[in-house]
């Protein structure tokens, strides 16, 4: 069963001990950047993805309202190890389902072109790609 878990005293380090493959390190910073990034942008809530009793993953959004008049994804990512699963689209809808309760705003997340599995998995959920474009990264929407 996978579920969305506050960061805490005992799960930081194993949430900043998570890899990605050497293809995906390239599009994302590790985890101990974004814990830090939270700890002084109140705005934003950081989850440990749980596949049961064991960390599998991280992910971070924010509560406000940021360009495009939308809150935003800033990270999702599922270790290594555990990827193929299946883990990151439920955490993912359940990040959602949690987004959802802030307001019927649009939510977005930005990613690489080049992040072929990001561009699957986003476009499954409902993100549609309307031209969105911010520095290197590409702007995908899901709106209410």
């Amino acid at each position: 069963m996978i579920t969305l878990q506050p960061i805490t005293d005992q799960n930081w380090y194993p949430c900043c001990q998570l890899t990605l493959t050497d293809a995906q390190q390239a599009y994302m910073e590790p985890n101990a950047i974004s814990l830090l990034q939270a700890v002084y942008e109140p705005t934003l809530e950081a989850r440990a993805i749980y596949e049961d009793e064991t960390i599998v993953g991280f992910l971070m959004y924010n509560t406000a309202l940021e360009e495009l008049d939308a809150r935003w994804v800033y990270r999702i990512m599922v270790d290594h190890a555990h990827q193929g699963k299946g883990i990151g689209r439920q955490a993912t809808e359940l990040m959602l389902e949690e987004m959802a309760q802030l307001g019927t705003e649009p939510i977005v997340v930005g990613y690489h072109p080049d992040n072929i599995g990001a561009h699957r998995l986003y476009e499954r959920l409902g993100f549609v790609d309307e031209g969105n474009r911010f520095g290197r990264e590409m702007a995908v929407i899901r709106r209410a």
